[in-house]
């Protein structure tokens, strides 16, 4: 399926790059294996396109009350330590709302909905994983197969169990 969610609600600069998102037709084993072949094609592409444009200078936020101090400040900036243990301890309060932010991951489309009740720790965190999201599909795979290709199977998806419990 032609579908990455940083072609289709391109977000972090990705609509600056070119890429491709890899399609196979058959859907067998050995296609997805090309799939994820290709993909890593891809990532090398992304990542040479990234360090080409990569612009000097700083690459955190100056602002102490959102970013930790530099660390050699902490010794002789009290005002330093101050937001250093203040962030570290409490974090940052966010506005009260909700929001889902999708991002592309290894194995797919991973979700983040967070409800925030307006202080420094989200009222609802619930995570959406791939491997959860790939489990009807693979049972959809498996109808009228051998038990031999059951393996294969499971290894062109990729799951990770520890992902399908969240």
């Amino acid at each position: 399926m032609n579908w990455d969610i940083r072609k289709s609600q391109p977000y972090s600069g990705y609509e600056n790059y070119n890429f491709e998102v890899p399609v196979q037709n058959n859907g067998d084993i050995f296609d997805r294996y090309r799939v994820r072949i290709e993909e890593m094609r891809q990532s090398r592409s992304i990542i040479q396109q990234v360090l080409e444009d990569l612009p000097g200078g700083p690459y955190k936020d100056p602002d102490n009350k959102v970013s930790l101090p530099a660390r050699e400040t902490l010794h002789t900036s009290m005002e330093a330590l101050i937001h250093h243990f203040k962030l570290v301890s409490e974090g940052i309060s966010v506005p009260k709302g909700e929001t889902y932010v999708p991002i592309e991951g290894a194995r797919g489309e991973v979700g983040f909905y967070i409800v925030s009740d307006g202080t420094n720790v989200p009222s609802r965190v619930k995570l959406r994983a791939p491997s959860f999201m790939a489990i009807p599909g693979m049972c959809k795979m498996m109808e009228g197969c051998y038990i031999a290709d059951v393996v294969g199977i499971i290894g062109s998806i990729d799951i990770v169990m520890g992902e399908v419990d969240r």
